[in-house]
């Protein structure tokens, strides 16, 4: 983070799409909650999973369809959705997207 903090950043550029995979950058890790990017190739995912905390997804390119409590939607770039703390969810590359992912902790 300490490379990142005063600078102007186009959060997409932190992280590259990788073939067949899911890729990752924690960009803020406090006690209070976590900011973190995601690169997925398309027909990637996150299986379904609960967490303890209220998320924010906001897609900054290409297409993921999220399922919260087995309902999907197909969300976009510029879209954002929240995913309740407790609830099942996850998340598939309809083709390949990037994310931010802000988790609440408290």
């Amino acid at each position: 983070m300490e490379e990142l903090a005063g600078q102007v950043t186009i959060f997409g550029d932190l992280v590259d799409y990788q073939a067949g995979s899911v890729v990752s950058r924690t960009v803020i890790d406090k006690k209070s909650g976590t900011v973190t990017l995601f690169a997925f190739d398309e027909g990637q995912g996150l299986s379904e999973h609960t967490a303890p905390y209220d998320a924010l997804v906001h897609i900054l390119d290409g297409e993921a369809q999220v399922v919260i409590s087995g309902n999907p939607s197909n969300v976009k770039a510029g879209e954002m959705i929240i995913m309740p703390a407790n609830i099942p969810h996850a998340v598939k590359a309809v083709k390949q997207f990037k994310m931010l992912l802000i988790m609440i902790k408290s």
